[in-house]
């Protein structure tokens, strides 16, 4: 009897692995060239304040400035 367990469990197994691989096979697919130029167009468009030599300073519209509140060392107490 527990052999007929073991062989249920692994055709149980093998259904539900190839379930996932069916459903993986449905998911759209991007190709390198287009997923690359993608995000090549991403980082040109937005801007990184913490990469300052490329964007230069980020003035007063910097979302990372800390706004009112005492800074002690690293920690904001608002």
């Amino acid at each position: 009897m527990s052999s007929k367990k073991n062989v249920d469990y692994k055709l149980q197994r093998i259904l539900d692995h190839n379930q996932r691989l069916r459903e993986q096979l449905d998911l759209p697919r991007v190709r390198v060239s287009q997923a690359s130029s993608m995000l090549i167009k991403y980082v040109q468009s937005t801007k990184d304040y913490l990469v300052p030599s490329v964007w230069g300073p980020a003035g007063p519209a910097d979302p990372f400035v800390t706004k009112g509140g005492i800074s002690c060392g690293g920690c904001l107490i608002s």
